[in-house]
């Protein structure tokens, strides 16, 4: 980053958001985020969307010089690759707070500063999560309700972490987490790199909170789920278990507290 982007960047928190073919929503869900009362620059992750999205992106960086940055990449490289090169160029641009979310606004904007109160306060992960409160979904086929749900619970019955919505990519992590964690050693990339980050952080002794959210099924755009990204966090949850039996974990749970 430059030093000309550091003086201008005023925030201490910045919210990541993969993109790929989010011309519909790019510009919308920037503004969104940048009209917050508590201020978060925008950080985008563009996979060469042929959309022309990181266009509409590079819009946003002119009108708001210092506050949205795009890292744009050659193609589609995976949900988990994005958010790690986001979290390097977060961590480098001296972030304190590092929050990710969709772009499609199935995640309120609104909703990231609970998160926020939550990671500055009491928590060093806060999930923003659909099912700690019931089942807050809207718009989905009840098929997909279900897979998703069943989903969380089995993640959570295999790996015994305290965490209702373990597939949540709505989240805000504090700076200490990201650079304890060996963010070179996350291997998968969809679903299952979202319950990988929240079980190493666990297994690190981070605290880990959700934060209810309700979760809103996208208007525009078009959706990424598929059945194999699904299949790899239900089949990676095992591996997960399983290699951390024989694996020792730090211990960050009375460390670099505040």
């Amino acid at each position: 980053m430059s030093t000309h982007a550091s003086e201008l960047r005023r925030s201490e928190a910045v919210v990541i958001i993969p993109m790929y073919n989010e011309r519909e929503n790019a510009a919308a869900i920037i503004d969104a985020v940048l009209a917050l009362e508590a201020p978060f620059d925008v950080l985008v992750v563009d996979d060469n969307s042929p959309d022309g999205t990181a266009a509409i992106v590079r819009e946003k960086m002119d009108a708001s010089p210092g506050r949205v940055s795009l890292i744009s990449r050659a193609g589609k490289l995976g949900l988990g690759t994005a958010y790690i090169e986001g979290f390097r160029r977060a961590l480098d641009m001296g972030y304190e707070y590092i929050c990710e979310m969709d772009a499609d606004f199935s995640h309120n904007p609104a909703d990231l500063l609970r998160l926020l109160r939550r990671a500055r306060t009491d928590a060093d992960v806060v999930v923003g999560s659909r099912y700690v409160s019931g089942v807050n979904v809207v718009n989905w086929p009840m098929g997909r309700v279900l897979m998703s749900f069943y989903a969380s619970k089995y993640v959570r019955l295999v790996t015994g972490m305290p965490v209702h919505d373990t597939t949540a990519g709505f989240v805000c992590y504090r700076r200490r987490v990201l650079e304890a964690l060996p963010l070179d050693a996350i291997r998968f990339k969809g679903y299952a790199f979202q319950i990988e980050m929240k079980y190493t952080a666990y297994k690190y002794g981070f605290r880990v909170v959700e934060e209810p959210i309700v979760f809103v099924n996208r208007v525009l755009g078009t959706s990424k789920m598929n059945t194999g990204i699904f299949g790899e966090a239900m089949f990676g949850v095992i591996r997960l278990k399983w290699d951390s039996l024989f694996r020792k974990y730090p211990d960050y749970s009375t460390k670099n507290k505040d």
